[in-house]
């Protein structure tokens, strides 16, 4: 007969020190291509779209927020 021992192990997720969040955004009318410059300023993104919609009437975004992260056991 075996066992088994299940223990509960706590962890917390903290962003990786050294790095920084990045925010980015791709227009998504057909065949335009368009893409913001990547900013650690999510407003500097959004004002590229706005301007982007300003000269193309394209006013469909997808915007992406990156960051790295890591996962640590708490004791």
């Amino acid at each position: 007969m075996s066992r088994s021992v299940l223990r509960y192990v706590e962890h917390q997720i903290t962003q990786h020190p050294g790095t920084d969040v990045t925010f980015e955004a791709e227009c998504l009318a057909y065949e335009c291509g368009w893409s913001a410059q990547p900013s650690m300023e999510g407003a500097t993104v959004d004002v590229e779209c706005m301007s982007h919609t300003g000269r193309t009437g394209h006013g469909s975004f997808r915007r992406m927020c990156t960051s790295f992260a890591f996962v640590v056991r708490t004791e």
